[in-house]
Parts: structure tokens; sequence; C-alpha cells
């Protein structure tokens, strides 16, 4: 199933968040044009490691399912070429500073005049207004600004970022959403819109829980490694050939926990009986029955603790990862191929959506900057005479 068949979407993002968002709606059929400066291309085309000429692991998992188009978007000739290409139905999706779209005619009104159904996505780094907006932003800045950074490591040392670029990947999410939606309400009234994203918006929204906590109560969060404030236990703990992770809710599953441990005797220990209790004396409840994980391997406190029905997990590493029978069930990994890469195909990773039962998954990369520009150019009409030109002008490759 592909709902955004026959949506070509304009792609003028790259790095994470913006080519996260245009991927995801490449699985979900639309068709993507992607745009890249000639000559290096994306930024991530030459991040570690490198996997082959201009292609990292980092480009080639954000950008299957895209055609490549190659234009100077700092060229008159190509900032008109762009103009002349976008359809009045198309989605424009770019991740230029604030100001920078429009200092190259790519603004909203500008697009948007006699186009009355183009929808055009904005994605910056800390929003459109504001002292920070023309600021530039990754996602490890987002997550120090945000506060994302000081919820994250271990108490009496340092702030420490999410070791995956959750602020990308959401933004990227929240831009596909804000998309949707907006081609969605363009069936019924016929015009598009304007749709604004942000690293710092997703950054704040992903602090709901720990800031209406403060909100309540007027304490800062401490970092806590693995742990939550909340609940006990709930965090890592050790075992002889790894650690394991156990979710206790509520006080029910912690005396069932109490039970595969064999250590019952412990819930006639006030300090063990509910969870507040067990909150109050948190490094006592996590040193006594870490000193019991201790003795056990991995495999025999999952064993123990599932059978009594304890939410457990073991800490996987991305080998374990790649190999656990139930990752391969859901099916999410597949290998992606291209002209030129290395033997080995790459693991892509898709979408995290099934439609009646089946996931889509867009395996077309374009190796080469302005691998597609030739055949789309035609497409829409530009002579071979005009592209010639246009490639000896430097506005545009082929």
């Amino acid at each position: 199933m592909k709902p955004l068949a026959g949506q070509r979407i304009i792609d003028l993002t790259q790095n994470v968040a913006g080519p996260y968002c245009t991927q995801v709606l490449a699985d979900l059929g639309a068709e993507i044009v992607k745009i890249e400066r000639p000559g290096t291309g994306d930024d991530t085309r030459h991040w570690a490691p490198n996997i082959g000429e201009a292609m990292s692991p980092t480009y080639a998992t954000f950008n299957r399912g895209k055609r490549s188009l190659a234009i100077d978007l700092d060229h008159p000739d190509g900032q008109a070429l762009l103009a002349q290409l976008l359809q009045p139905d198309d989605v424009f999706v770019h991740s230029l500073k604030p100001g920078s779209a429009e200092q190259r005619g790519l603004g909203y009104e500008a697009l948007a005049l006699g186009r009355p159904g183009l929808i055009y996505c904005a994605i910056s780094a800390y929003g459109t207004s504001g002292p920070r907006a023309a600021f530039p932003g990754y996602d490890p800045l987002i997550q120090a600004y945000a506060g994302i950074m000081s919820v994250n490591g271990h108490d009496g040392l340092p702030p420490a970022r999410v070791g995956v670029s959750m602020v990308d990947i959401g933004t990227g999410l929240w831009s596909a959403l804000g998309i949707v939606s907006a081609i969605s309400q363009r069936k019924d009234s016929g015009h598009g819109c304007r749709i604004d994203t942000s690293l710092l918006e997703s950054g704040v929204a992903w602090m709901t829980n720990p800031i209406a906590n403060y909100s309540a109560t007027g304490k800062l969060p401490r970092r806590m490694g693995s742990a939550t404030a909340m609940l006990m236990p709930y965090e890592v703990f050790e075992c002889t050939n790894g650690h394991v992770f156990i979710g206790c809710g509520n006080d029910r599953l912690f005396r069932k926990l109490l039970r595969g441990l064999e250590h019952d005797d412990l819930a006639k220990d006030t300090r063990f009986a509910t969870n507040a209790e067990r909150v109050k004396h948190r490094d006592l409840v996590h040193d006594t029955l870490e000193a019991v994980t201790r003795t056990m391997e991995v495999a025999t406190v999952i064993a123990r603790l599932e059978a009594q029905g304890v939410p457990v997990s073991p800490v996987h590493d991305l080998s374990q990862v790649m190999q656990d029978a139930q990752i391969q069930a859901v099916d999410m990994a597949r290998p992606l191929h291209w002209d030129g890469g290395q033997s080995e195909p790459l693991n892509a990773i898709g979408t995290p959506i099934r439609f009646d039962g089946e996931r889509e998954f867009s395996d077309h990369l374009s190796a080469r900057v302005g691998a597609d520009s030739q055949a789309l150019l035609r497409a829409c009409g530009v002579s071979d005479a005009r592209i010639a030109q246009l490639v000896q002008s430097g506005a545009v490759q082929i």
C-alpha cells in the first residue's frame, strides 16, 4: 500500500532531520526529488565511515527511495530552474536557516504565488522567531539546549547526550506528520499551507514529562542513569555475563520479582513494601537486588522473571540486535544495494508502519551526486540544449 503514490516532493534538506522526513514519505509512496549541491552533495555523503565514492551509511540509510538532482541554488540559473520545476501541487521541504530560502527567491510567498495547492515545509534549528532563530544547530546542540542532556547520564558526572539522533528523528517524524496532514486537508480545501518545524521544538517535546514534573514540584530532576525518579526498580541490573533491565510499574510486579529471585522475605521489609518506600530507599533496593542478579547469567534472570510475568529485557548490543529472533520476525532490516557500492549490502531500517501486514521499503539509492539530473530535467520539459547550457554555467551537474 502506497498512500502517497503520485505525490511529488521537492526535497531541499540535508543531514538527518529533513532526509528522514522525506525517506518516510518515500516509503509511503511519494516521489522524492532530492536537491543536492553540485560537487559535494549532501554533507552526510562524507561522514565516516566511507563505504564508496561520496557515500556513507548515514547518507544511504536516510536517502534511499530518492532521486538526486544537483542544482547550485546560489546560481541565478539554478534558482530560476528550481522555481520552474515546482508544480502547483508539489510539496517543497527545506532545512535552510530562516531567511536563506527567501534570499534565493524560494520563500513561501514567492513559491505559493500561482500555486495555491503548494505545501511548504520549513525545518529549522531553533524556530522562525526569537533571538536564536538565525542560528544553525545539530541534534546534540539541541539536546543540550532543550535540557535533554541535563537529565541524561549519572548523578555526579557530566551531562550526557542520548546516543542516537532522537531530536533529528523526532523532527523528521513531526515534519512528515505535518505534510501528510496538509495533503489530507488539501483534498477538501484545494489549498496548501506553510508548515514550520524545528529541532528545538522537537527537543522540548521530548521533555514533556520532565517539564510537567518540574512544573508540579519546582524540583530539578537529577541524572539517574537508566533509572527513573517515579518508580523503583525500573533500571538496569548487572549479571555475570551482561545486563538486564527490570521494570516494576507497580507493587504487584515487585512481589513477583522477589518471587522470581527467590527472595520473598524482602517483602516483609517496610522499606521494600511500596513503591513510595522503594523510591525513598532507592540505593538500598538497587544494591540488594543487584547482589542477587550478579550471581546469575542474563538468561537465568530473564527466564525466572518472565515465568513470573515481570517485565524484563536483556541489554542488547547491535550484534545481538541484528541476530535476535524477535527483531528478525518484525522484519525491519532490509538489504540496500547501489551501483559502485560495497559487495556486502548495507542493512537499512524500514519505516515502522505496516499496511495490511506489509512494510513498504524504497530501496533505490542514487549513488552519485546528480545521478538523476538529466532524466528529471528532461521529464520536466527542459531540452538537451538547455541542459547543456546549465551544465556549462555550473548551475546543474549531471
